[in-house]
């Protein structure tokens, strides 16, 4: 078959996707630089329908005219072998030179028994152009944890209007790629020396780790700005809604993350790193304060111990419930970081370095010029780029208040950089 379409118009993705949508049906490739009477005689029958494509050689500048005949007599004996039985074999083309020299060498060749009795061209049409932006939107999630159009800088307008220009997928596709690199040259060129990270850190009494999850994808913990932005109707969501795309490229050259610390760890890195202010604090609300060894292991082991040291999260398991006790215990911490939670950070920081997760640690570092902001944690990794660490320090906290308050830090850091 002469599988004949305009450039990017997706030939080959179909031709290898058959199998999906046709229940045994394997399709192989022989590469343009392969001879393909040499592959072909390689392969040995099939009991089950199989595809071959003949990749590379979709206009007359990439394969010698000589050559097509030869190939097309190599194919002609393959299709009439046991081996290729069941085989049919595809060539894609892009042009109507090409697809006519074939035709026409058919011919010399007996076309019928190459192409059978229907059309020697079958015209390859691609979807259509309504389908470009679901297409791109499923293509970009697959490839990137789920990540959207919008996590690249692309609002559903600015996607329309790269439609129109492109008239096949591939071209949308290139398109849709220009614009992610202008969009992170944008925010780049905005960027202080220090190449920024935020990530999130909750602690709440209710230990929330199933609402974090539901903001976040993969096993990055990435911010899901999409599902933040439906999870909140809060004013800062509006005030976003004015530059969707910014705020989504924002969140990837940011490389927003939310990560989830639980209670029963934050208590014992209060306990063990925290400093004199911070235990006269806690001693204030009846609070123990007598060390705990198991802090630095917990920390290690915990979701944020894991990704800072550049892995991704474990599967893990859920630990026993928090008891009434731990969580009276962790609700001082969090009135403790109403007023002071400058303390407990310092303390996270000390124990991170403890644990070996983090070279060292400053609390309240600046950011920005014009409009200035302070991080509550910056840490600085062996080997690894820096991270500035947001602690939110809640009783309790759900969808809604971790996505204001992460969508409220973005926006921060986006004014700080002059991007928004």
């Amino acid at each position: 078959m002469i599988l004949k379409g305009t450039s990017g118009a997706g030939k080959t993705t179909f031709v290898k996707t058959i199998g999906l949508f046709r229940d045994g049906v394997v399709t192989e490739s022989i590469a343009g630089h392969l001879n393909v009477g040499e592959e072909l005689q390689k392969l040995q029958p099939s009991d089950a329908p199989r595809v071959i494509i003949l990749e590379g050689r979709e206009a007359l500048g990439e394969v010698a005219a000589p050559a097509l005949e030869g190939i097309l007599h190599s194919v002609n004996s393959f299709i009439r072998s046991r081996a290729g039985r069941l085989t049919l074999v595809i060539w894609p083309v892009n042009t109507p030179e090409l697809a006519s020299i074939l035709t026409r060498i058919a011919d010399s060749i007996g076309a019928e028994s190459l192409f059978g009795p229907d059309e020697a061209v079958h015209i390859f049409l691609g979807p259509p152009k309504e389908e470009f932006i679901s297409i791109a939107e499923r293509t970009i999630g697959t490839l990137n944890e789920g990540a959207s159009l919008s996590a690249l800088g692309i609002s559903h307008d600015q996607a329309v209007e790269l439609v129109t220009p492109s008239p096949t997928i591939g071209s949308f596709l290139s398109h849709v790629r220009k614009r992610l690199l202008e969009n992170i040259a944008l925010v780049n060129g905005l960027m202080p020396k220090e190449s920024l990270r935020l990530w999130t850190v909750v602690l709440a009494g209710n230990d929330p780790e199933g609402a974090v999850e539901a903001v976040t994808r993969g096993g990055h913990a990435l911010a899901d700005i999409d599902r933040m932005m439906t999870a909140t109707g809060a004013n800062i969501v509006a005030e976003l809604k004015k530059t969707p795309d910014r705020i989504g490229i924002l969140s990837t050259v940011l490389d927003a993350r939310v990560l989830y610390l639980d209670t029963v760890t934050a208590l014992a890195v209060a306990r063990q790193y925290g400093d004199a202010d911070l235990k006269e604090l806690m001693r204030a609300k009846g609070m123990s304060t007598s060390s705990d060894a198991s802090a630095a292991t917990r920390l290690r082991d915990s979701g944020l111990g894991q990704l800072l040291q550049g892995g991704t999260l474990g599967t893990g398991k859920r630990g026993p419930k928090t008891g009434p006790d731990t969580k009276a215990a962790f609700n001082n911490l969090a009135q403790i970081a109403r007023t002071n939670d400058i303390a407990l950070n310092r303390a996270i920081g000390a124990g991170l370095a403890d644990a070996g997760l983090i070279e060292r640690a400053e609390t309240e570092r600046m950011l920005g010029t014009e409009f200035k902001y302070k991080s509550d944690l910056y840490c600085e990794r062996s080997g690894l780029q820096p991270v500035r660490l947001e602690m939110m320090w809640r009783a309790r906290a759900g969808r809604a208040d971790i996505s204001n308050y992460v969508l409220g830090k973005l926006a921060k850091y986006g004014r700080a950089m002059g991007l928004l």
